[in-house]
């Protein structure tokens, strides 16, 4: 099982592998904003990926639409609720500008 490490309080613990990213960080006790039920629509749990990004599924046009009308989107820019974690282990960073 991969290893996720939530940012910036550094808390780390076991992911499912073909789980959503949203739901492993709510797992973890993190308090992320989570707004419409996984649908990609509010943008609320925009989290940025630092390492294992490339484990997680690849963004969808719905994601991808709904990151390119965020403020502060980057390379490292994901939606928690569309990301599917893979095998590698993962660190995100949650983000308190949303």
């Amino acid at each position: 099982m991969p290893m996720l490490t939530i940012m910036p309080s550094g808390k780390t613990l076991q992911a499912e592998t073909g789980a959503r990213l949203l739901d492993a960080i709510l797992t973890s006790g993190a308090d992320i904003a989570h707004k419409c039920d996984a649908k990609a629509e509010c943008g609320s749990c925009h989290v940025f990926v630092h390492d294992g990004r490339k484990s997680l599924s690849k963004i969808q046009r719905t994601e991808n639409d709904k990151l390119d009308t965020l403020v502060g989107v980057s390379s490292k820019s994901r939606l928690a609720c569309q990301a599917i974690i893979g095998a590698e282990n993962i660190t995100v960073e949650l983000l308190d500008f949303i």
